[in-house]
C-alpha cells in the first residue's frame, strides 16, 4: 500500500495501492456498461458524476499512458485516510484487482491488477465495439491446489449476462472455461458470481427467462418472469452436479420490485423480451457446514440452501423472513452475501435501486439459528452518504480488516473489524462491480514490451511486461547485433513502464527482466 503524505487527499495513478492494502475491484460500468444493475432508468454516468468531488471526477480527464503499451490507459485514484490509518498498512505484497469502467476509450475500461503503490500490474481492456466482451469478478482463487486468475467475459445487460468464467494460470494463459451446461445448455454463466470449490467444481448463476403467470405481482396471467438458476459444474468435465431454481422454492409473491413501477419505466417489462426481473440473484458462497448462502436483491433476502435436496433451510430478511431482524438490521436491494471466519453473516447493503435514495452500507449481522434472531454487530458506512443503486460487496481481509466495494459508486474503502475507516479511494468513472484485495504471483508467458523513441535528441527505450509481478530491475543489451551486444548495468523498475537511456550507435536494443537475484525472467527486443 502506498504511503499518503498528507491526512488528506492525494492523487495516485492508477488504482488503489494507496489504500491501506491493495485493493481489487471487478468488472466494468454496472456491468461492463449497461445502464445499470437493477434496470432502473439511470444512466451510468449520472450515477458517478452525483456527489463527485472534483478530484474524482477529474481522473476520467487524466488517464495515465505508455509508450511500450499506448492501448492501455489507466485512471488516476484518489484516497483519503480514514481515523484507523498507521503507516504500518503502508505496505503489503498484496494487489488490487480492479475492473472500473468509463464512458470514453481512455481510461481504459476492464480488468486490472495493481501493486501497493497503485501502478498496473496487468491490465486487459475491454471491446466497447463487442456486446459480449464484458469483464466482471477478477480474482483469486484456489483450483487443484494452485493459484489462478478467474474474470467473466460475456454480455452484461440489462442486469445480468450470459458468458463465462475463464481460468488463467500463473503465466496468463487460459486453463480452461466454465460455464453452464445440462438443462440450460452452454454460454448462460451469469456474471455475478463464481466460486470454486475444494471438489473442484465452480458455482454458477444464470437467469433464464421462462413463462409464468404474474397476476398476483400485477401483471398479466401469461406473462414471463426471470429465473435465478444455481449450478455447480465440474471444472474438468463440464457435467452438471448440482441445479436449484428459485421458481422451485421462493413465490414470485416475495419480490419487492414493484411490477407496476417497472412497467412504467419499461413497457416491455414481463415480455418474453424483457421478463419480470423477481429474484434477481447475486451470490451463491458455501457455507460452514457446506450448505449454500444465497442473495436475492428483489427478494430483500438472503436464503441459506440444503446441498443435497435444494431445499430453503431458512430466510433471512425480506417479506417472508424466518428471522426477526434487530434495531437496524434490515437491509434492502442487497449484494454479496457470506459467512466470516467468526460465524458472523456480512453482505453489501445497497438499500436503495436508484442511486439517489439512502446511503449504501457494509453489514455485518449475527444470527441465533435457534432463536431465529438477526442482530447488527458492526455497520460499515461511508464517510458520507453513499447511496449505490447497484452492484457492491465485501471482503474480509487476512489482516483481520474488511474491504467494501461501493458498486455503482466509484469508491473502495477500508474498515477495521469493529468499523473504524482506515482509507477510502475513488477511481472515477461509473464504478466497478466488486473490489478484492489478493496476493498473486505472475510471469507472464509473452516477453517484455520495448519501444525505442527519440526526443529532444535523446534516445530512449520504455520497457513494460504487463502482467509481471516479480521484476525488481530492468537491464539494457545494446550493440551492433545480437551477437555482439553487452549488457549494461541494471536500473530500477519504475511503476508499470521504466525508461532506459541507449546510445545513438545502437542497432540492437533488448532490455532483460531481473527478480530479486538478478535472474533473467524475460528479454524484450526493441521496437522503432
Amino acid at each position: 500500500m502506498l504511503h499518503i503524505d498528507t491526512p488528506h487527499r492525494r492523487l495516485f495513478r492508477l488504482t488503489m495501492g494507496a489504500v491501506v492494502s491493495a485493493w481489487v475491484v471487478l468488472t466494468a460500468t454496472a456491468c461492463g456498461g449497461s445502464p445499470s444493475e437493477s434496470g432502473a432508468d439511470q444512466s451510468s454516468t449520472a450515477t458517478a458524476a452525483e456527489g463527485a468531488s472534483p478530484s474524482e471526477t477529474a481522473q476520467q480527464e487524466t488517464p495515465e499512458s505508455f509508450v511500450s503499451r499506448p492501448d492501455l490507459a489507466p485512471p488516476e485514484v484518489a484516497v483519503d485516510e480514514g481515523e484507523a490509518w498507521s503507516d504500518e498498512q503502508a505496505t503489503t505484497d498484496d494487489l488490487t484487482f480492479v475492473t472500473p469502467g468509463f464512458d470514453g476509450n481512455k481510461p481504459t475500461t476492464g480488468a486490472m491488477i495493481l501493486d501497493a503503490t497503485g501502478e498496473p500490474v496487468w491490465m486487459l481492456a475491454s471491446d466497447k465495439e463487442d456486446p459480449n466482451g464484458n469483464y466482471f469478478d477478477l480474482r483469486v482463487q484456489q483450483y487443484q491446489g494452485e493459484p489462478v486468475l478467474t474474470y467473466y467475459l460475456g454480455s452484461s445487460g440489462p442486469g445480468y449476462g450470459a458468458g463465462s468464467f475463464h481460468v488463467l494460470d500463473q503465466n496468463y494463459q487460459e486453463i480452461t472455461q466454465v460455464t453452464t451446461g445440462g438443462s440450460l445448455g452452454a454460454g448462460k454463466a451469469d456474471f455475478h458470481d463464481s466460486t470454486i470449490t475444494d471438489r473442484g467444481t465452480m458455482l454458477l448463476m444464470a437467469y433464464v427467462p421462462t413463462r409464468v403467470d404474474l397476476s398476483k405481482v400485477g401483471g398479466p396471467k401469461d406473462g414471463w418472469a426471470m429465473d435465478g438458476v444455481i449450478q455447480e459444474v465440474d471444472i474438468a468435465t463440464g457435467e452438471v452436479l448440482f441445479e436449484w431454481s428459485a421458481m422451485d422454492h421462493v413465490p414470485l409473491t416475495d419480490t419487492e420490485k414493484d411490477f407496476a413501477k417497472a412497467k412504467s419505466e419499461k413497457e416491455k417489462t414481463g415480455t418474453e423480451e424483457l421478463p419480470f426481473d423477481y429474484f434477481h440473484i447475486n451470490s451463491v458462497r458455501e457455507d460452514d457446514d457446506g450448505s449454500l448462502l444465497v442473495s436475492a436483491r428483489n427478494t430483500h433476502a438472503v436464503y441459506r440452501l440444503d446441498r443435497e435436496t435444494g431445499e430453503v433451510d431458512w430466510t433471512l430478511g425480506g417479506s417472508s423472513s424466518d428471522f426477526e431482524l434487530g434495531d437496524g438490521a434490515e437491509f434492502q436491494w442487497q449484494h454479496d452475501a457470506q459467512r466470516a471466519e467468526d460465524g458472523t453473516l456480512t453482505l453489501f447493503d445497497n438499500h436503495n435501486d436508484t442511486g439517489d435514495g439512502d446511503s449504501s452500507r457494509g453489514l455485518r449481522l449475527e444470527l441465533d439459528e435457534e432463536a431465529m434472531t438477526a442482530e447488527v454487530v458492526t455497520e460499515y458506512a461511508p464517510p458520507e452518504d453513499r447511496p449505490a443503486g447497484a452492484m457492491g460487496n465485501m471482503q474480509h481481509l487476512d489482516n483481520g480488516n474488511l474491504l467494501v466495494g461501493w458498486g455503482t459508486r466509484p469508491f473502495f474503502s477500508e474498515y477495521t473489524d469493529d468499523g473504524e475507516l482506515v482509507a477510502d479511494a475513488t477511481h472515477g468513472g461509473n464504478g466497478s462491480y466488486r473490489a478484492y484485495e489478493q496476493q498473486w504471483d505472475g510471469t507472464p508467458a509473452t516477453d517484455p514490451d520495448v519501444k525505442l523513441r527519440d526526443e529532444d535528441g535523446q534516445r530512449t527505450a520504455h520497457v513494460s511486461w504487463n502482467g509481471a509481478t516479480e521484476v525488481e530491475q530492468w537491464r539494457l543489451v545494446t550493440g551492433s547485433s545480437e551477437q555482439d551486444a553487452t549488457a549494461q548495468e541494471p536500473v530500477d523498475r519504475k511503476g508499470f513502464e521504466t525508461e532506459l537511456s541507449v546510445t545513438d550507435d545502437a542497432q540492437y536494443v533488448a532490455v532483460e527482466a531481473l527478480d530479486k537475484d538478478g535472474n533473467v525472467l524475460g528479454t524484450g527486443v526493441a521496437q522503432d
